[in-house]
């Protein structure tokens, strides 16, 4: 990441809140088309040696986007997001489940609201991602599975990915 980009990373253990933002030198529409296409989350979306396998993926209000955390021995984890708001290149929301490959949801694994929204500035583009937990529990419980190594290094492959797109 450029030394100049800002990266943010904090929790709001009282409001169940997880909030990063994070700049790009990148035009927004490349990032939207980053976030919202299944071809380019597969390269990006979490933490190498895994990697996302999309089963599905219905970007629409009411759609939704299945996919699988392969790991390096051929694991998989399942999730789902399911959609409830877009504003094409402005921001949009899901929830996020754990689930099977069917998408049938993991009860007993943390559920979270996400939104995401996008702001360009010259050649910065910024998101901005909240994530809303339904109790400190569900917060903590993300936490421990390494969500904020994992995230960032999503992010961070993002990047790279996104100075690739503009060559």
């Amino acid at each position: 990441m450029q030394e100049n980009l800002l990266y943010e990373f904090s929790i709001e253990p009282k409001k169940n809140i997880i909030n990063v933002r994070r700049e790009y030198e990148a035009p927004l529409k490349l990032l939207w088309e980053a976030w919202t296409s299944e071809d380019l989350l597969d390269r990006w979306w979490g933490p190498k040696p895994w990697n996302a396998e999309t089963k599905s993926m219905d970007f629409r209000e009411g759609g939704q986007w299945l996919y699988a955390m392969v790991g390096p021995d051929g694991e998989r984890h399942w999730a789902k997001a399911k959609f409830s708001h877009i504003e094409p290149q402005l921001s949009f929301s899901y929830r996020g489940y754990f689930c099977d490959d069917q998408g049938v949801t993991t009860p007993e694994l943390p559920q979270n609201d996400w939104h995401i929204s996008f702001h360009e500035n010259n050649t910065i583009t910024t998101i901005k991602v909240t994530l809303l937990f339904s109790n400190t529990e569900a917060l903590e419980q993300t936490m421990g599975m390494g969500f904020k190594e994992g995230f960032t290094a999503g992010l961070n492959q993002l990047e790279s990915l996104l100075e690739n797109l503009k060559k």
